[in-house]
C-alpha cells in the first residue's frame, strides 16, 4: 500500500509538472515582457514561393496569440499567352511567345496555440498578381494584372533548434476573391463594368486565360530567431 500510494503520488507530480510546462510553451502570452521573432520560409504555394516574416508575441497579459505579418514572393504559370492576346489586344498570332508570371503576397495571420509545438493561424491576405507575355518577332510585350483580397488558415508547428532558433513547418490553404484583371488598354471586371472589351470576350473568358490566384495551398518550411531574451 504504502508503495502504491508513493508511486501515486510520484506519477501525479510528474502529470502536474507536464501539464504545467505544456502550458508554459503552449500559452507564451502568460509572460508579461513582449518579445519579437524574425525569420523566413520557402515552399510551395502554387509555385516556389519564399517569404519574410515577423513575430509579436506576449503583447497582451493574458492573450495567447501571436500576431505575424509576412511579405512573399510566388513564381506562378502566367496562363495561355495566345489567347492573353486574343482578349486583351488582338487576334494576330506571329510571333514566338515567352511567358512569366509572379504575385507579391502580404499577410496578416493571428496564431493560435493548439499544443505545445503547434499553432492554427489564420487571417487576412492580399496578393498583386502579374503575368507577361511576349511575342518575339510579333512586336508583341504586354501585362495581365490584378490585385486580390483573400483569407488563409492552417497549422503551423515549431521544432527548437537551439536557445532562440526553431525550424518552422506550415501547411494550410489560401482562398482570395475575384477582382479586376488589366492588360494594355483593356480590362474586365467580375461585375461586368469592363473597359475596352475585345469582341465579345467576357472576364470569365479573360479569368480562364490567365493564372490569376484563387485557391492556392501552403507547404512551407523555414527557420524563425528569436530577438531579445
Amino acid at each position: 500500500m504504502r508503495w502504491s500510494t508513493a508511486l501515486s503520488g510520484l506519477f501525479l507530480g510528474l502529470l502536474l509538472g507536464g501539464s504545467a510546462g505544456a502550458q508554459s510553451i503552449s500559452n507564451p502570452a502568460l509572460d508579461p515582457d513582449p518579445s519579437l521573432s524574425v525569420g523566413g520560409q520557402m515552399g510551395y504555394q502554387r509555385g516556389f514561393s519564399f517569404q519574410v516574416f515577423g513575430v509579436a508575441r506576449d503583447f497582451a497579459m493574458g492573450l495567447p496569440l501571436q500576431a505575424r505579418l509576412r511579405l512573399g514572393r510566388t513564381g506562378v504559370e502566367p496562363g495561355s499567352a495566345a489567347d492573353s492576346r486574343r482578349i486583351f489586344i488582338n487576334n494576330a498570332t506571329n510571333g514566338t511567345p515567352k511567358e512569366s508570371g509572379h504575385t507579391w503576397d502580404f499577410g496578416l495571420d493571428g496564431l493560435y496555440p493548439i499544443s505545445p509545438r503547434a499553432n492554427f493561424f489564420g487571417g487576412l491576405r492580399y496578393s498583386r498578381f502579374k503575368a507577361n507575355f511576349k511575342f518575339v518577332g510579333g512586336n508583341e510585350d504586354f501585362d495581365v494584372t490584378s490585385s486580390h483580397w483573400g483569407l488563409g488558415m492552417g497549422v503551423e508547428a515549431s521544432y527548437p533548434m537551439g536557445r532562440k532558433t526553431s525550424l518552422i513547418l506550415s501547411g494550410g490553404g489560401e482562398y482570395f476573391f475575384s477582382s479586376r484583371l488589366t492588360g494594355h488598354d483593356t480590362s474586365y471586371s467580375p461585375d461586368g463594368d469592363d473597359v475596352n472589351p475585345r469582341e465579345d470576350y467576357t472576364y470569365s473568358d479573360a479569368d480562364n486565360a490567365v493564372s490569376q490566384p484563387t485557391w492556392r495551398p501552403i507547404a512551407l518550411i523555414g527557420v524563425s530567431y528569436r530577438l531579445g531574451r
